[in-house]
């Protein structure tokens, strides 16, 4: 007899939990798998779309929910789809048509480098621009490097060194671009250790990685050693600021524990800030910030001689949605440095409460000093099965691996009255019923159990891969 393919039931288990989670979507409203004949009325799409609108919205906006939505205050979202209105044709495409475009990206990304000794009173060399996200604007950074490696070192082959606790969208970079990534592990405080990756660094290096803070552990690298060592060794630093950009400068203002991460360094020469997390915009916007425009130059897309005229492209996309870039704009006017400030205060305590809380539970263990995005883990439980256990209870948490883990990255919605203390109240409650009943629910803990095992990582590979075909599923 033959056993069964746990991979099997795994996959049965995620589109069961999609299913679950479609199902009200594909009974209570029409189903659409081809255009209708005649239109619908306007009244009707937007009945529908309000009906998914508050099925959904209390989840986030009462703070279950891990990141995702950095804002959510009503208010704040009403201004923000007001200034989307007024600009929904607008296309940075074309500057002719809509000089204030130009005005809009210009100004976002001047005022994010004012954050990080740019700009204004700064660094007057440094320039930017705006992407569609912290995946692109990672991406922007990785292939101007490899392209200022070939064209400037005469590097013809050059690889990306960063720590095993960098944002999978460098993975996601060097395979598509074709750069050989080179991983180096973590030091005992899970920040990358400087030695590994000094050692790491050959002839061939374009570029090293690190995280100001990391999205794993919410912690910051030593980005003063990383920097010198980017001096030393004459290779750029990307500092990956997309989570937290528009948190750890004010943290540090506020006395918080954020070492030297910027352009202050001498060896920083890039960094990514997403204004789509903290820096309360919509999604999806980010920056991507250069020491100079001559590294920025290799960011961008130009040609002279295609035949539909002259072309150029500083990022992926041709046509961007302009509203979005103005509502960056918007949103970082309306909050100003008081307003970052006021907020980044809340977010910190907030952390505080839910880091001290963690520590005060039995079993479960706080993963380094975190300020605000809190990774915890248990050397007794099933740490899966508690973050089921809290999915039961109506949370959204992120699962970690290497090592088993858990983290809670605190936003605004978090800082409401009597939401950490819930879910404090509800983890306490979790960790509870998995000491006294191990069996495993929900699908986080078979999932991660089999990625842990090295033999079936592949396996849960392509459990990924036909889970995301189920979702496009109708």
């Amino acid at each position: 007899m033959v056993d069964p393919d746990p991979s099997e039931d795994m996959l049965a288990g995620l589109e069961e939990f999609l299913e679950a989670e479609l199902r009200p979507y594909r009974t209570e409203l029409p189903v659409y798998k081809r255009l209708p004949g005649k239109g619908i009325s306007r009244v009707d799409i937007l009945s529908q779309i309000r009906t998914m609108a508050r099925r959904e919205e209390p989840k986030w906006k009462d703070g279950f929910v891990s990141g995702a939505v950095y804002n959510g205050d009503s208010s704040h979202i009403g201004f923000l789809n007001e200034v989307y209105g007024l600009n929904s044709q607008l296309n940075p495409l074309h500057p002719d048509i809509w000089p204030s475009a130009i005005k809009y990206d210009a100004e976002v990304v001047a005022m994010t480098a004012s954050l990080f000794g740019g700009g204004e009173g700064g660094l007057a060399s440094v320039a930017g621009t705006i992407s569609s996200g912290g995946t692109e604007s990672i991406f922007l950074a990785m292939r101007a490097y490899r392209d200022w490696a070939r064209s400037e070192k005469g590097i013809a082959e050059p690889q990306i060194v960063a720590p095993r606790s960098a944002h999978a969208a460098f993975l996601k970079a060097a395979q598509i671009l074709d750069i050989e990534f080179v991983e180096v592990g973590l030091a005992p405080d899970f920040r990358v250790d400087p030695s590994a990756l000094a050692a790491a660094v050959t002839d061939r290096t374009a570029v090293i990685v690190g995280s100001a803070p990391s999205f794993p552990h919410g912690l910051i690298d030593p980005i003063d050693e990383l920097s010198q060592i980017a001096v030393d060794r004459g290779v750029g630093l990307h500092v990956d600021c997309c989570l937290g950009g528009f948190v750890v400068p004010f943290a540090r203002r506020l006395g918080a524990d954020v070492p030297p991460f910027d352009f202050t360094l001498p060896g920083v020469t890039s960094i990514s800030a997403d204004t789509h997390k903290f820096g309360y915009a919509a999604k999806g916007t980010s920056v991507i910030l250069y020491r100079n425009r001559n590294l920025r130059r290799y960011q961008m897309f130009t040609t002279a001689d295609w035949m539909g005229g002259l072309y150029y492209s500083p990022t992926i996309a041709g046509s961007r949605p302009g509203a979005l870039s103005a509502e960056a704009w918007a949103a970082m006017l309306s909050f100003g440095e008081e307003g970052y400030m006021q907020a980044t205060k809340a977010i910190l305590g907030a952390g505080q409460v839910i880091k001290d809380g963690i520590s005060s539970i039995e079993s479960l263990r706080v993963l380094g000093n975190p300020l605000w995005v809190v990774a915890f883990t248990s050397d007794e439980l099933d740490i899966y099965a508690v973050s089921d256990r809290m999915t039961a209870r109506g949370w959204s948490l992120n699962g970690l691996q290497d090592p088993a883990a858990v983290h809670i990255c605190v936003t605004l919605r978090h800082t409401q009255p009597g939401v950490a203390e819930r879910f404090l109240a509800d983890l306490e409650a979790s960790v509870a019923e998995v000491r006294s009943s191990p069996g495993s629910v929900g699908v986080m803990t078979p999932i991660y159990g089999l990625a842990g095992n090295v033999a079936t990582r592949g396996e849960v590979a392509e459990i990924l891969f036909r889970y995301a075909d189920v979702q496009f599923k109708v």
